[in-house]
């Protein structure tokens, strides 16, 4: 807020001009100065970052019974093409499988899609993870006993009942980076447990060729290419 002041000396002489004096009052300013800090020092205390463990292949090679082992009863291979593709098989596919379009289905990233698979699949552990959930967002536990009993749940549902699904996700070349994150943020919504991240093979590759009606070789590798005179 500024005030004009007008010194006036006394008696009138013609020509001469009035002495003004300006005052700028920087009340207002220090006090939106103070506020602004105030905000930014709140929003910076929210902002922490998020962090995502993600099992990822070992590059040396290990024993079968060093690995992760994933049950074909409960086991779930997710497989991300391009144009936003996605499709998944279950089980431990046999050599007729490689060859059988319907043993791959295409689904989508919608709640009606891989999500509602991944739920169906999860049904014995899910329920008991959003409790836990619903009881932390309330401020009824704390985030270390919440870590505590979802790995005690999860790992009773893999060891003990046999029941939690191991999902593997496998990226083709033409997948996008939005794709792989929206399928790790499926697994975390539908509070899966163990999930990890592979590389194709090569029957998989080929069945991604068949199931597109043999319209998208750039899913086979250059020696399957050249062994079906793809150019």
């Amino acid at each position: 807020m500024s005030e004009v002041q007008v010194k006036d000396e006394g008696g009138k002489k013609k020509g001469r001009q009035k002495k003004q004096v300006l005052r700028v009052d920087f009340t207002p300013m220090v006090d939106m100065n103070m506020l602004l800090i105030t905000f930014f020092m709140f929003c910076t205390t929210l902002l922490k970052p998020q962090v995502m463990n993600i099992t990822m292949p070992a590059k040396n090679k290990v024993k079968e019974e060093e690995g992760t082992q994933f049950r074909a009863s409960t086991a779930i291979t997710i497989l991300l093409g391009d144009d936003n593709d996605i499709y998944y098989y279950e089980g431990k596919p046999t050599k007729e499988n490689w060859n059988d379009t319907a043993f791959l289905k295409r689904t989508t990233y919608n709640q009606d899609g891989i999500r509602a698979v991944l739920m169906k699949k999860n049904d014995g552990t899910y329920q008991k993870i959003q409790e836990l959930k619903e009881k932390r967002s309330k401020g009824q536990i704390s985030e270390k006993y919440f870590t505590e009993q979802v790995k005690e749940i999860q790992t009773d549902a893999n060891k003990n009942l046999k029941i939690a699904p191991n999902v593997l996700i496998k990226p083709s070349d033409k997948s996008s980076y939005k794709n792989m994150v929206d399928a790790l943020d499926e697994m975390l919504v539908c509070n899966i447990g163990f999930y990890q991240i592979a590389e194709f093979t090569d029957d998989e590759r080929n069945l991604l060729y068949l199931k597109s009606n043999r319209t998208k070789p750039d899913y086979l590798t250059q020696a399957q290419k050249e062994s079906l005179g793809i150019k």
